[in-house]
């Protein structure tokens, strides 16, 4: 058995820990708390990488002698237990073998999700709302740590937009199976006539950019506006101007985060999000992959959506990219979307690899 990738490269993974250990242990080491959290974080990931394949190699190692025994003395009663242990093994290498796929630069990486209805007002504002909160269920089902930094809200229901922080090992890595256009096919719950509508929201995912990344962003290239925060309906929720708004005059990015009652805390969000968008711009100039990865996010409208989800006049969501189906629609708006991405993992290392050919 065995993997490739920068997940499961063993001995490499052996030797970063071993560095990080010396590393820890120089004096000074704590002076900047929040990069010592960041290397015994990278170092633990590295850890646990570890841990996962000497697990696979005792499990495996097991069966070996289970079959061995049973083959000697030809004692049947074993096969169940043989089975038992083949079908966790399976399980447990098929996991390894997705994470070995997550080996890109910033794979590793904490995400912001941007979220962004679509076209049709209500309807579509309420679906954006319905995709933030099954994000974050995935999250909260995944164990892994979600900070919602900014929420526009919609005059009627729903939202216009969200912005989320998820942080954890490889969340990127995961999210960005999540890019681009999802459609909803539901009887309207604001239409008294009870007719069927299609509504679209966007999903775009950006990995957030460790400190050690230089990246300048200029102060006389950003314009900083301030303004109060609003709650559903467009009521005040703060009687101080703490929300934040950046643009970035040159590329035109604009950011903004408002969920915190301190201007400064959402500031320093909001410049963690433009760093994020500027380089992933960035990425995608000097790169063929992350143009191709842009292109996904098309306009919001019929025909250019990733993955559609059908309460009505049957039960169904379907990914359009890879043809992964799931029946229980609730189950998915509920956070159930590791068959999405892991399928979708799949189809995009499959899709690298037959380009490198």
């Amino acid at each position: 058995m065995g993997f490739s990738g920068g997940y499961f490269d063993v001995d490499q993974n052996i030797k970063s820990v071993e560095s990080l250990d010396v590393e820890t242990a120089l004096p000074g080491f704590w002076d900047d708390n929040e990069s010592a959290q960041k290397v015994l974080q990278r170092r633990s990931s590295l850890q646990r990488s570890i841990d996962i394949w000497k697990n696979l190699e005792k499990e495996r190692e097991d069966l070996e002698a289970m079959l061995e025994l049973s083959a000697e003395e030809e004692d049947p009663s074993m096969d169940e237990e043989i089975r038992t242990s083949l079908t966790r093994l399976s399980e447990q290498a098929a996991n390894a073998e997705l994470k070995a796929m997550l080996s890109g630069k910033t794979d590793f990486n904490n995400a912001f999700v941007a979220i962004n209805s679509g076209a049709g007002g209500t309807e579509s504002q309420d679906w954006a709302e319905m995709l933030l909160r099954m994000y974050l269920r995935w999250g909260d089902r995944n164990g892994y740590k979600t900070e919602v930094l900014d929420t526009q809200y919609g005059e009627e229901a729903g939202i216009k937009s969200a912005t989320v922080l998820f942080t954890g090992d490889y969340t990127y890595g995961y999210l960005k199976a999540e890019i681009g256009v999802h459609r909803l096919v539901r009887i309207s719950p604001y239409d008294s006539n009870k007719r069927r509508h299609t509504s679209f929201a966007s999903v775009f995912v950006y990995p957030e950019i460790d400190d050690e990344v230089d990246l300048e962003i200029k102060e006389e290239d950003l314009k900083t506006d301030v303004y109060r925060a609003s709650g559903p309906g467009g009521q005040g929720v703060n009687t101080t101007d703490s929300a934040v708004r950046l643009t970035h005059v040159p590329s035109g990015i604009v950011v903004q985060c408002q969920n915190e009652r301190s201007q400064h805390k959402n500031k320093a969000s909001a410049l963690k999000v433009m760093k994020a968008r500027l380089y992933e711009l960035e990425q995608e100039k000097l790169g063929e992959e992350k143009k191709e990865m842009e292109k996904q996010k098309k306009k919001i409208e019929w025909g250019s959506q990733i993955r559609s989800y059908v309460l009505h006049p049957y039960q169904l969501v379907k990914d359009l990219r890879t043809g992964v189906e799931a029946g229980n629609v609730d189950a998915v708006l509920d956070g159930d979307l590791q068959p999405f991405i892991q399928a979708f993992l799949r189809f995009d290392k499959t899709g690298e690899e037959a380009g490198k050919e």
